[in-house]
């Protein structure tokens, strides 16, 4: 297989892993894997939904919280889930081309 999709715990989503380059695969087993991709990639908006509500959440304990060090830890899982939303959009743009992770 030329193409194997992985999936990726912290993204939560499946993501591509070429074999070879894009440019060496034949063309109809490229239309394949873009029409695998933009299953998955239909997915992303859903996922970066539910990663916004954790956002939410735990912003709104962030509010409420008095003790400094749990603040801070709060705000790192904030910045963590910003962060795999962020690499979401990253794959959700790819849709022309399928690149090797």
């Amino acid at each position: 297989m030329v193409v194997t999709f992985i999936y990726d715990p912290r993204l939560g989503i499946k993501v591509p892993s070429l074999e070879k380059p894009w440019d060496e695969i034949d063309a109809h087993i490229q239309s394949e894997i873009l029409a695998k991709w933009e299953k998955v990639r239909g997915d992303i908006p859903d996922r970066i939904k539910e990663l916004e509500r954790q956002i939410n959440h735990l912003q709104g304990q962030l509010y409420r919280e008095n003790s400094f060090n749990r603040s801070c830890e709060l705000n790192s899982e904030i910045a963590e889930l910003a962060s795999i939303i962020n690499d979401l959009w990253i794959w959700y743009r790819t849709g022309d081309e399928v690149t090797v992770t």
